[in-house]
């Protein structure tokens, strides 16, 4: 059966992001476990962009691999945020079931539809985030051996934040993981991890393919 034209961009997105994290992993090997992780995330991140509740199967995976991954290089904030995401991607199928919508021939599709936040509360919550994540980061310097305190902050409690808009179906998410995604690269890019600096990369591309097609 042929691809049709609207799912085409899709699958070559997809194929790209994958032969990325391939590529970076010839490029610089690292540990293989990375690998594995980026092309589960790139697998779960693209799903969420099309609303398709089959992100959760493939982000379970992701989680797991990353969580090592961050053990590994003593990101603790980030150890602690992917169990939070393990229990959240449980409470996400459930929502996002309740959200799926009825396809033309009225059977339920695998998409879920979105809504969106006032402006007000985004930004209150943006700056409940910002102190959150200083107060973090604070408490890592100083009570933890954590390589990259400050980083590892900024990235987890606004990811928490996301993750949580995300389950919910809210559009708003796509900023905050944008901002989120670009201090991944960083991060990860000081950890000298090409597969993981690549995986964010491409995120970084999801995040405003995610945005427009959450707003159809």
């Amino acid at each position: 059966m042929p691809i049709k034209r609207s799912n085409l961009f899709p699958a070559l997105f997809l194929i790209t992001g994958l032969a990325v994290q391939v590529a970076a992993f010839i490029w610089m090997p690292d540990n293989p476990w990375s690998l594995v992780s980026g092309m589960l995330g790139i697998c779960s991140v693209v799903l969420c962009s099309k609303r398709n509740i089959l992100t959760f199967v493939f982000g379970f995976g992701q989680i797991i691999t990353y969580t090592y991954l961050c053990y590994l290089e003593r990101f603790y904030a980030g150890i602690a945020m992917n169990a939070f995401y393990f229990l959240s991607q449980i409470y996400g199928i459930y929502v996002w079931r309740k959200r799926l919508i009825m396809s033309q021939t009225d059977t339920i599709s695998m998409t879920v539809s979105t809504r969106g936040l006032k402006k007000t509360t985004l930004l209150i919550g943006l700056i409940i985030i910002l102190f959150a994540s200083l107060a973090v980061g604070f408490l890592l310097a100083a009570y933890t051996n954590d390589s990259q305190p400050y980083f590892d902050a900024f990235t987890t409690v606004p990811a928490i934040a996301a993750q949580i808009l995300m389950v919910l179906a809210y559009r708003e998410q796509w900023y905050i993981w944008l901002l989120i995604d670009i201090l991944y690269v960083a991060m990860w890019a000081q950890a000298g991890n090409a597969c993981m600096v690549m995986q964010y990369v491409f995120w970084c591309a999801n995040c405003i393919y995610g945005l427009i097609e959450w707003k159809k």
